[in-house]
């Protein structure tokens, strides 16, 4: 079974570098990135010892990083390994200062494994949430008192670990980690039944990370001048990493005689300059982040357009409702950043997979939508202040103080 799996690994190896070929630019970037991590890993001390976390993208970096902070500040003689797989969490990451080294994982090859893990020598190794590569576990499994981890793990029945065909993965599990850390008691429960016993109920990390950045965010000047400038009733909703679909629902609501009042921040999950000149059509004035930095565009403009990434984190605080966008497409996005604020979410109905969703929606500080109609449903309630709007940011609120901590269960057990 190990040769089919490294087979269809290196199918998929293939594939990149064959669109790498043809100008794909994601693809470009991971296939440079795969020839260009040994001249980072040059600069390790070979005195010290290594620590290893990977993360598949920049959500699942958000979960490792109160993690890796907290690991760095208690295992200060550690020098810490940071991988990605995709393109958007290395290019947004690849200065990270707590890090060591910040580079691409190599393929999940075994001549690849072999030189990754015989040039970086890590002491134990962290994974995120579901990122498993079974080469790698096996030859981290082969150095002995190497321990690896995998935390804020989720698993459900229909996974191909739990299917008649995945006892091979399902046992590449059970070996290859030394203790795996989830984040609900549905997946604590399965991974008993089928006789995991190094296994424990930590909660997602991603809640820890949020509560800092909420904690630490500064104003944001350039929102506030916007703000200012329009009229001082009219409550915000932030619209955060939206794709076509939630804006062509976006601008459903926006021509809605109902919703007239509200301002609209959007910061689109893709900020190319086509994609960001298109939402220039959304119903009512609009701006560019940008252009109100550099001093132009009209600071009363009815949309905000945020052109840029890194900053919708912070901006969650001056909305009274949170649009979270994906979930019309491959899965919602980051709905805890604007939970960590107190602020309700709106959504589409692709969130089966994220467990924080279910939880905000059975507390009553989140809903999900279909189409135009279900959105003002949702939305107009919280509009104004009173006890809609009161119950839920307290169900937010809530959810925060039940889920925080999740670093102090890891740590302790997870130890290299």
């Amino acid at each position: 079974m190990r040769a089919l799996y490294t087979l269809g690994i290196l199918l998929y190896t293939l594939g990149i570098r064959v669109v790498a070929m043809f100008g794909h630019h994601k693809a470009r970037l991971m296939v440079q990135g795969w020839r260009q991590w040994r001249d980072k890993a040059a600069s390790l001390d070979q005195e010290r010892p290594v620590a290893w976390f990977h993360a598949s993208s920049m959500g699942e970096f958000e979960q490792a990083r109160p993690v890796i902070e907290r690991f760095r500040a208690e295992n200060s003689q550690y020098q810490v390994v940071l991988t990605f797989f995709s393109p958007s969490g290395y290019e947004a990451c690849k200065n990270y200062r707590h890090a060591e080294v910040v580079c691409y994982l190599p393929p999940d090859l075994p001549w690849h494994v072999g030189r990754f893990i015989g040039t970086c020598r890590p002491c134990a190794a962290y994974f995120v949430k579901y990122d498993h590569w079974f080469n790698y576990l096996h030859a981290m499994r082969k150095r002995q008192e190497a321990p690896v981890y995998i935390f804020s793990a989720i698993f459900r029945p229909g996974q191909y670990f739990f299917r008649p065909w995945g006892r091979w993965f399902l046992l590449q599990l059970r070996t290859g980690y030394r203790h795996i850390f989830v984040q609900n008691e549905q997946s604590l429960q399965l991974l008993r039944v089928h006789g995991f016993t190094e296994v424990s109920l930590a909660g997602d990390t991603r809640y820890d990370r949020v509560n800092q950045i909420a904690r630490e965010a500064a104003a944001d000047e350039v929102t506030e001048r916007w703000l200012e400038a329009g009229p001082a009733e009219a409550p915000v909703v932030v619209a955060g990493s939206t794709w076509p679909p939630d804006e062509r629902l976006l601008a459903e609501v926006m021509q809605s005689e109902e919703a007239l009042p509200v301002r609209w921040v959007v910061a689109p999950h893709v900020v190319s300059r086509a994609h960001v000149e298109s939402l220039r059509s959304l119903p009512g004035s609009t701006v560019l982040y940008s252009e109100l930095k550099s001093g132009n565009g009209d600071p009363s403009a009815r949309v905000l357009i945020v052109d840029n990434i890194g900053l919708l984190s912070r901006l969650y605080r001056y909305a009274r409702v949170a649009y979270i966008g994906g979930g019309f497409g491959v899965g919602i996005h980051n709905t805890l950043e604007a939970i960590a604020f107190g602020k309700p979410v709106i959504f589409g109905p692709n969130y089966s997979k994220f467990q924080e969703a279910h939880d905000i929606l059975a507390l009553g500080g989140g809903w999900t939508v279909e189409d135009a109609d279900q959105m003002k449903q949702a939305l107009l309630p919280l509009l104004d202040s009173g006890a809609p709007y009161d119950a839920a940011t307290e169900a937010c609120r809530t959810l925060m103080r039940r889920n925080l901590g999740s670093t102090d269960i890891i740590l302790p057990l997870a130890k290299p």
